[in-house]
């Protein structure tokens, strides 16, 4: 591909970054790897690219060192698609292209933690309905775990924090932002009958795992947290996002995943923490 600085542009890091994905089919192609699309006919059905234009995409991220490329069957040989910790670091990237164009082209460049039923990002997520979530691990205050533990609700919570002082500067000024800690203790109220059902309850955020463990242990929560700072499930889920207090947060929403990983139910906006936490034990005990 071209070079696209100008002179003097050999230590711009926007001009060097732009020369690996300033096309927008590499950012798509980055998109859906992180979405679990590792292999190359699934990437060109998802695209619609031809197989010509692809394959050019695909060997200039390997060779920039974004993606890795791995055998996963011999005769013939096929490979599939990995993104590296170099291509990793792209995530919070797409996150932010995404918020930018939730926000001002398919929003009305309001500041905000949800968002209305009908609008364009609500019908995004709701398609995640009967789709499969990426097998990853996060980390959590004890350690990396996976998202999904057999039949899974799955509750994406802004930010929740041990003493009121500790949350962001205006924090209480962002619409929906409010009710984190209300949301937990609900969860932890009717922790049994979710166990009874069959059901593990996880909570997400992209708070640090300190924060939340000294969240969870001022509030006695018996389910872990799970942090998504670095924007790994919001780029596999492609999971609405705002900035609060200079983070990435993750917008309020309940997701009921079932063993098989398929999302079962979704649950968003969430502006009445109590029916959502209702409906999802409600779905947890249909089976």
């Amino acid at each position: 591909m071209p070079r696209r600085g100008g002179p003097g542009d050999e230590n711009c890091a926007v001009a060097q970054s732009l020369d690996v994905v300033g096309d927008a089919w590499t950012l798509l192609i980055v998109r859906d790897i992180a979405r679990g699309q590792h292999r190359f006919d699934g990437l060109q059905h998802e695209l619609g690219l031809s197989r010509k234009v692809l394959t050019e995409r695909l060997a200039l991220l390997v060779d920039s060192g974004v993606l890795s490329r791995e055998p996963y069957q011999s005769r013939p040989p096929r490979y599939e698609y990995r993104l590296t910790e170099r291509g990793r670091g792209l995530l919070p990237v797409l996150v932010a292209l995404q918020d930018w164009g939730d926000t001002w082209l398919l929003g009305d460049g309001s500041y905000t933690a949800t968002a209305d039923e009908h609008s364009r990002e609500a019908e995004r997520v709701h398609a995640l309905l009967g789709t499969r979530v990426p097998e990853l691990l996060l980390p959590t205050a004890d350690g990396p775990l996976d998202p999904v533990a057999g039949l899974t609700v799955l509750y994406c919570f802004p930010g929740a924090f041990a003493r009121p002082e500790l949350y962001p500067p205006g924090w209480g000024a962002v619409p929906g932002a409010a009710g984190c800690t209300l949301e937990s203790r609900g969860y932890q109220a009717r922790l049994a009958e979710f166990t009874a059902a069959g059901a593990a309850v996880h909570g997400v955020s992209t708070q640090r795992t300190d924060e939340q463990r000294a969240f969870a242990e001022a509030e006695g929560l018996a389910f872990p947290l799970l942090s998504d700072a670095a924007l790994e499930l919001a780029a596999a889920l492609r999971l609405p996002t705002l900035r609060a207090g200079g983070t990435t947060r993750l917008k309020r929403l309940t997701l009921v995943i079932g063993p098989d990983r398929t999302v079962r139910q979704v649950q968003y906006p969430v502006t009445d923490i109590a029916a959502s936490i209702e409906t999802a034990l409600r779905e947890v005990a249909a089976g």
